[in-house]
């Protein structure tokens, strides 16, 4: 039988699976992605992107096209009995600053995600496969042959398992989830086009004195559609045609049912928190939702895993195309499933109604301070310290994200004079600043930073860029 041949093949094209191809793509690695799917998935799911993962998209190439496709969040607004009682902020304000430009979460409905991920791999020479769903695996010492329900095997050195909570690659690969159901209450989740509302609020219809009966609505920036959604009691299936949802809206609201007048997408949510047991066998990793399971509350799970790929994507690159020992891919699952783990533990807190979506859900705090990629040789290191997020500035004249863009490492000299570096590294000079200090600062690709005053040349090495 013939066999595809590969270098990765991505499972899965989903925001996880479309950013590392993207990734992969501009790296010059030759990847596939395989979703069993005709088509994207249509729904809006995740629908927004939290400041850090903006940075992420900004350094991938589009950040414009995000902008474009979507808005802001909108207020909230409380409705009793067919009027409006009051204002809800769903997040705390931020204002925008020099180091952290993007500063509150933006909404573009998943099923947008993604066709500009596709259109960006597209523009880069990457490919998806649609209708190829992957039923089994073969490990081998060089390589994994992904079984595909139809059509040849697919044969790559390293697979990537971004198809979602119920990931087939996962089981097929034997790793288990430890979790537990964050809501006993079913959700139902729905693309709808609605009357009678305006666009510019965000509608909460809150649950009776009974304590159910909770709906919202909130408008799709960039869309005519509003989101729903409601509610029900523990051991409830809800009704996701037409007629089932109208009538949920109609119960619920002062709408009448004739005001829903489409049904785009709908999904039946048990909303529920799980991390594998492990990120990776052999040459299979585990990204996204195959990996870590979120209740969509605090908008952390599609952010988190595009993050996955954008940390998974250049330490492939670099064992694939830069001669890096493969060791490094040790570090993606000790580097991502701490995050991970702490992102659903955060995920749970605000489902629950324990914490507010505020700086922590931002998630510009992240780091990998304890990471073995991270050496702080400072005697007296400052604010930024090797393994935090690379805050954005200007230096001489420099804006430093535009800097970073690409898949090169960046060196920042600031206040110091800079060593001979090799052509893949670009340098960046300029006087000690605010947000870093005084130093040499080695920012990797994917914008965490690592000072590496001392010993650069052999740390450089160890990434296959001398």
């Amino acid at each position: 039988m013939d066999i595809e041949s590969t270098e990765v093949a991505v499972v899965g094209a989903g925001p996880t699976g479309l950013a590392l191809a993207v990734d992969l793509a501009r790296r010059g690695v030759d990847a596939v992605v395989l979703e069993r799917a005709g088509t994207l998935f249509p729904g809006s799911r995740g629908k927004g992107i939290q400041p850090r993962t903006m940075e992420v998209l900004d350094d991938l190439g589009v950040l414009d096209a995000i902008r474009t496709a979507g808005g802001p969040y909108p207020v909230g607004m409380i409705w009793q009995d067919g009027h409006r009682t009051g204002e809800h902020r769903m997040f705390e304000p931020a204002e925008a600053s020099e180091d952290a430009p993007y500063n509150e979460p933006w909404m573009v409905p998943q099923w947008r995600t993604q066709e500009i991920l596709h259109a960006r791999l597209a523009e880069l020479g990457g490919r998806v496969a649609f209708g190829r769903e992957v039923v089994g695996l073969e490990q081998h010492p060089a390589g994994v042959i992904a079984h595909l329900a139809s059509g040849a095997p697919v044969r790559a050195r390293y697979v990537v398992a971004a198809d979602g909570g119920r990931s087939a690659v996962r089981r097929a690969i034997g790793i288990g989830m430890t979790g537990e159901a964050v809501d006993p209450n079913p959700t139902l989740v729905a693309d709808v086009r609605v009357g009678g509302l305006d666009r510019d609020n965000w509608h909460i219809f809150p649950p009776g004195a009974d304590g159910e009966g909770f709906l919202a609505l909130c408008p799709l920036a960039g869309t005519e559609d509003f989101q729903l959604v409601a509610r029900f009691p523990e051991g409830t299936t809800p009704d996701l045609s037409l007629d089932g949802i109208r009538k949920v809206v109609a119960a619920r609201s002062h709408l009448a049912p004739e005001d829903v007048t489409e049904v785009r997408w709908a999904s039946d949510l048990r909303p529920r928190a799980a991390l594998a047991d492990r990120f990776r066998e052999g040459r299979v990793f585990l990204a996204g939702d195959a990996a870590h399971i979120h209740s969509p509350a605090g908008g952390q799970g599609m952010n988190t895993s595009v993050q996955d790929a954008y940390n998974l994507g250049w330490k492939l690159g670099a064992v694939l195309r830069d001669g890096a020992a493969r060791s490094l891919l040790d570090s993606y699952e000790a580097e991502r499933r701490p995050v991970a783990a702490d992102v659903l533990g955060l995920s749970t807190r605000v489902h629950r109604g324990e914490t507010r979506r505020g700086e922590a859900t931002r998630q510009l705090g992240i780091g990998y301070r304890d990471s073995s990629l991270t050496a702080e040789t400072r005697r007296a290191p400052g604010r930024v310290r090797a393994g935090d997020r690379a805050p954005d500035a200007t230096v001489d004249g420099v804006r430093l994200f535009d800097a970073f863009r690409g898949p090169h490492w960046t060196l920042l000299a600031l206040g110091t004079p800079a060593p001979a570096t090799p052509g893949r590294v670009r340098v960046v000079h300029g006087p000690a600043h605010g947000s870093y200090g005084t130093g040499l600062f080695l920012v990797r690709p994917d914008g965490w930073s690592g000072d590496s005053a001392d010993g650069l040349a052999d740390y450089l090495t160890r990434f296959g860029l001398r």
